[in-house]
């Protein structure tokens, strides 16, 4: 037996380093759950997947803000006008985007007056 880890505790302890009174408290750590959204079944389309492929293809695999190359689960593609907003541009490769994740999320959270619009919407 030892005594507490804690400075001038008493207690003496037979495992780990400190008492009852004085083990940190652990956070449990949230489940992570995948992104679901109403949209989530025409993201499974072969019709998605086509455009999908098209876009990377024509972008050679880099990201259209910083240029970084992404591949796989890193390249993500990102509507410019949502769908909610225009359900007929969603499979529009002129209103797709591949992004690298960190693009992806500044493009989310901008407001629609600081989106920078590619050049075919001109």
């Amino acid at each position: 037996m030892k005594y507490c880890g804690f400075d001038s505790c008493q207690v003496k302890v037979e495992r780990g380093t400190y008492c009852k009174e004085h083990a940190p408290r652990r956070k449990k750590k949230a489940k992570k759950s995948a992104y679901h959204h109403e949209n989530k079944p025409f993201y499974r389309t072969q019709a998605w997947r086509d455009v999908s492929d098209f876009v990377y293809e024509r972008e050679g695999g880099c990201c259209q803000r910083c240029g970084r190359f992404v591949f796989g689960k890193q390249a993500h593609r990102h509507h410019v006008v949502p769908i909610k907003k225009n359900d007929m541009l969603k499979l529009d490769p002129n209103n797709i985007r591949l992004l690298c994740p960190s693009c992806h999320v500044i493009e989310e959270n901008e407001t629609d007056e600081k989106k920078v619009f590619p050049s075919y919407f001109d």
